[in-house]
C-alpha cells in the first residue's frame, strides 16, 4: 500500500475501524452475528447454540442492539420471549464475517473445519474470496492502493464515500430482499 499520505493514526475519529471494533472487536460478538447469520434469533438458543455464560450473552445482545446491529422484539408466536435480528447494519457485516472466516480456515489451527461451504444459491459453487474493489469494478490489491487526501480526489470522487457502492456496482445493485 502506497503512503502518499498517511492516516492520524493517534487521532481515532480520522478512520472507521476504531469505531467497528468499538462494537464488533471481541470474540463472543462475532460468534453472536454468525450465529444470527445462521438463523438463530432466541437468547436460550443462542445459549445453547453458543456455549457462552448468561450474562456475557446478555451484556453482548444489549450492546449489538444499542449499536444497531440487532434488533430485539417479542416474538409473534410466544409473547413471552425475545427475538433477535439482523438490522440493515448487521446484514453490511457479512462481507467482513466471511473474510474473517476465509482468513480462519486459510491461517487457522489444524483442525479447522473445511465443511460446510458458503456456497452461490444459485449453481452451488462454492464462494470466492471477499475482494477490495475500485469504483469501476476492478480487483484491487495491496500494490495497487494509496490514501489521499479528500481535496486531492478527482472531482467526480470528492463527494463519494469509501467503501460505498461505484460505477460498476450500481449497475447490478439489487434490493436486499431480491439478494435472499
Amino acid at each position: 500500500m502506497g503512503t502518499d499520505v498517511r492516516e492520524p493514526l493517534k487521532e481515532l475519529s480520522a478512520c472507521g475501524l476504531p469505531a467497528a471494533l468499538e462494537v464488533m472487536g471481541e470474540r463472543w460478538s462475532f460468534m453472536i452475528l454468525r450465529a444470527s447469520f445462521n438463523g438463530v434469533h432466541h437468547f436460550e438458543e443462542f445459549l445453547s447454540e453458543l456455549g457462552i455464560a448468561r450474562n456475557i450473552l446478555s451484556n453482548r445482545l444489549s450492546k449489538l442492539v444499542e449499536h444497531g446491529i440487532l434488533d430485539r422484539h417479542q416474538d409473534p408466536q410466544d409473547r413471552r420471549r425475545v427475538e433477535y435480528h439482523l438490522t440493515e447494519k448487521g446484514f453490511d457485516l457479512l462481507p467482513a464475517m466471511v473474510s474473517l472466516r476465509h482468513w480462519g480456515l486459510k491461517y487457522g489451527t489444524e483442525g479447522v473445519g473445511m465443511d460446510p461451504v458458503i456456497v452461490d444459491d444459485r449453481d452451488r459453487m462454492p464462494i470466492g474470496p471477499v475482494a477490495i474493489l475500485a469504483h469501476d469494478g476492478r480487483i484491487l490489491g495491496p500494490a495497487d492502493l494509496n490514501m489521499c487526501a479528500r481535496k486531492n480526489l478527482p472531482e467526480a470522487g470528492r463527494d463519494r464515500r469509501e467503501g460505498t457502492p461505484g460505477d460498476a456496482d450500481r449497475a447490478t445493485e439489487q434490493p436486499r430482499e431480491a439478494a435472499e
